[in-house]
């Protein structure tokens, strides 16, 4: 079986409707909750300064939109620095198989390394076990840690 070929293009303001039409679509399968103002101002900080990192949108071998990545930047003294995190990455029902989530990957691997970084990561939720599976047949480490997140905006009644 051949593998399909899959291009990508940078994102422009331009593709902010369609990526978030194919964020929400991403977020439902995931089980993830969709803030749109939220998820606006990321996508709007990202747009706007590529040094917090780059939305590409994935191209299936007839130059339509399938599919997007998000690499955004991070810094830790564990990491040893700057390093890239791969934030989203959403393929289309129809444009899955093929080989394409590892072409995606080596996208992301080779964008990563252009910006410098020696260091590429990702958080995958618990439930997406092929997802999980990719990213292990692809040379990622389960670190074995748990990502907390504390939100910053809200209050915490009595805490602190």
């Amino acid at each position: 079986m051949q593998i399909a070929p899959l291009d990508f293009r940078m994102a422009t303001r331009t593709d902010e409707a369609q990526l978030l039409t194919l964020m929400r679509a991403f977020y439902i399968e995931d089980q993830i909750a969709f803030d749109e103002a939220r998820v606006r101002r990321g996508v709007d900080a990202l747009l706007a300064d590529p040094r917090n990192g780059e939305v590409l949108m994935l191209l299936d071998e007839n130059g339509a939109v399938g599919g997007y990545v998000v690499i955004a930047m991070g810094f830790s003294l564990e990491q040893g620095g700057h390093f890239a995190l791969l934030d989203e990455l959403y393929l289309a029902p129809g444009v899955r198989g093929r080989g394409r989530g590892r072409q995606a990957l080596a996208i992301v691997e080779q964008r990563a390394r252009a910006r410098g970084v020696e260091r590429l990561r990702l958080e995958v939720n618990r439930h997406n076990e092929l997802a999980r599976r990719l990213y292990t047949a692809t040379g990622y480490i389960d670190d074995t840690r748990d990502l907390m997140t504390l939100p910053l905006d809200h209050p915490r009644d009595g805490l602190l």
